[in-house]
């Protein structure tokens, strides 16, 4: 082999090798992920306990904030994650929950709950982005513990390999199109409910900067003698 060929080799080796590694380190820390998501959003009555017994109102405010902040950017960061769930290479390839990509699309409509409505002050939508997510964390631990992770015990071998992305491709690959389909609809709603609502937002002031029509008084009408 000329040495350019063996560069080469190691190149393209080194370059999978990572791609595997990423992969495979996304896929082993998304629980965790996960399981902070889920402790932060079903912590609430917690932390507002926590906020009554507190006196300093800036204290109470920055409490509250950093919470808010915190809650959703781990739910922001847990679907961002979740996208190599779409990708159908690394479905085909890479042993991964096959249910992964259900996952995501529940944390998705999560954010659309509190994106679309008051989550900390309506209690009803408080316990549907609630539902969405213990459903999808339920369809991620599941796979991921009892098949992916589960590969060695023989007892869970017909369940691993039934619910593993690489044993079972057909499915993962309906799963993952119904799923995509569904994070695009959901994406595009969002957009267009964030359009219409920054539109109407911007056009408020205008319209409160325009000065009223005052109605002409008796003397200044021509021709009208009192």
């Amino acid at each position: 082999m000329k040495p350019d060929d063996i560069a080469t080799a190691i190149t393209q080796a080194l370059t999978q090798g990572g791609a595997q590694w990423l992969v495979s380190t996304i896929v082993a820390f998304l629980p965790v992920l996960w399981t902070m998501a889920l402790i932060l959003h079903l912590g609430r009555p917690y932390i507002i306990r926590t906020l009554r017994r507190c006196g300093l109102r800036l204290g109470a405010d920055i409490w509250w904030m950093s919470y808010i902040l915190l809650r959703d950017a781990l739910l922001v960061m847990t679907f961002a994650l979740s996208w190599i769930f779409f990708q159908p290479n690394i479905v085909i390839n890479s042993a991964l929950p096959i249910t992964g990509s259900l996952a995501a699309l529940c944390i998705l409509l999560a954010l659309a709950v509190k994106l679309s409505r008051r989550v900390d002050d309506d209690i009803n939508a408080y316990r549907l982005a609630t539902a969405f997510l213990i459903v999808g964390a339920t369809l991620y631990y599941l796979p991921q513990v009892f098949a992916v992770e589960a590969a060695s015990q023989t007892y869970l071998a017909g369940f691993g390999q039934a619910f593993t992305s690489n044993t079972n491709p057909g499915i993962a690959l309906v799963l993952m199109w119904i799923s995509l389909a569904g994070v695009v609809a959901i994406a595009g709603w969002m957009f267009v409910r964030t359009w219409i609502s920054a539109s109407r937002t911007m056009t408020q002031p205008v319209e409160s900067k325009q000065p009223h029509p005052t109605l002409p008084t008796r003397e200044s009408l021509p021709g009208v003698t009192p």
